[in-house]
């Protein structure tokens, strides 16, 4: 894949998945000065390790990120349990991809005459989403691009005006979404960025080369979020044909790794659609909606834990080959630590918001 493809994925599907799940789990930006200082940090932190981590997993492995957790608990003589993770992982992709759409769909469709039958247009929605999955990538991520461009233009030429940036009170629970902010853009070390920079991956032995221009479109991808606003029907709209095209890409992400698996058919078909579809259930929206942060956030976690505590210390040296062994030490120091103690306190302030 080219190179310039996986950062353009990255900003496209960053931009979505934030758009779609930031406002429903009451993360609110409302232009505050002093929240987007704390997200800044946290993307310096937090989703900047992640992207090296997942390409110092993606080299070290040599396989997509389902089929690398054999080898990986192997090479590190940890216990097979590990490997739940490659799974709890692959099955929250479709899942993210259903909530993402059913989320962006709900704001385009309220005020219009499908809104007694929101369920039954995400349906369709996502069925869209499951053919256009068997699209070649390249075409998936040119559309998302476009489309997502689109959006952004015409949430300034037909959106309201967004408040003027000011500065409030930080309070605990900016930290917990500020954290929950980046790790969602950054993908939650999902492996998505994993599959499709494989190829470069492997040819470059500085993981720098691969993960910085990922975690810079991210990051580009938050900024333009903070001057979106999805608040008229012409915008809401666009957005949703982007999200039904990104749910596509991420289905058939999803779907090649459980080919790499060698899973059968049939059971891929069960798990995708499954996973997708079980957001059209009337009314639990609100149960899934949190749902679903947690059991991201919790993957990420437990892939920090892995990586950082059961993993040899030569692997992932060699694997991200730094040129500065200080950026090594930082980096693992992060990954060891900051990382799990920052997603466990964005778990106890998320939890502690929903009660």
């Amino acid at each position: 894949m080219s190179r310039w493809l996986s950062p353009l994925m990255a900003f496209c599907l960053s931009f979505i998945i934030i758009a779609g799940l930031a406002p429903s789990l009451g993360i609110q930006i409302d232009r505050q000065i002093d929240f987007w200082l704390l997200w800044f940090g946290t993307m310096f932190i937090l989703a900047l390790p992640i992207a090296y981590l997942e390409i110092a997993l993606a080299k070290r492995s040599k396989t997509t990120a389902l089929n690398a957790l054999s080898s990986l608990t192997r090479d590190a003589d940890a216990s097979q349990r590990w490997r739940i993770v490659g799974w709890m992982a692959v099955v929250f992709i479709p899942f993210l991809a259903g909530g993402v759409l059913f989320n962006i769909g709900q704001v385009t469709v309220q005020n219009t005459v499908f809104a007694a039958q929101s369920n039954i247009a995400f349906i369709i929605l996502a069925i869209l989403a499951l053919a256009l999955s068997y699209l070649p990538r390249q075409i998936l991520v040119i559309l998302t691009a476009v489309t997502v461009i689109i959006s952004l233009i015409l949430a300034n030429v037909f959106g309201t005006a967004l408040q003027p940036w000011h500065i409030t009170p930080i309070e605990f629970k900016e930290w917990g979404n500020a954290t929950i902010l980046a790790l969602v853009a950054s993908g939650l070390g999902l492996g998505l960025y994993w599959q499709t920079s494989f190829l470069q991956i492997q040819q470059q032995e500085n993981s720098t080369k691969t993960a910085l221009p990922i975690w810079i479109a991210q990051l580009i991808a938050v900024i333009a979020f903070g001057f979106f606003a999805m608040s008229t029907q012409i915008p809401a709209w666009s957005m949703t044909i982007a999200a039904v095209i990104a749910a596509a890409l991420l289905v058939q992400l999803a779907r090649e790794q459980l080919v790499q698996r060698q899973i059968s058919i049939v059971i891929q078909f069960i798990i995708l659609s499954v996973a997708l579809l079980v957001w059209a259930i009337p009314n639990i929206a609100n149960i899934l909606n949190p749902v679903l942060m947690l059991w991201g956030l919790v993957i990420c976690l437990i892939y920090s834990i892995f990586a950082g505590w059961i993993m040899k210390i030569s692997h992932l040296r060699k694997a991200v080959n730094f040129s500065n062994e200080l950026f090594y030490n930082l980096w693992r120091i992060a990954v060891r630590v900051v990382l799990p103690v920052s997603i466990v306190v964005a778990i106890i302030s998320f939890i502690g918001q929903l009660i």
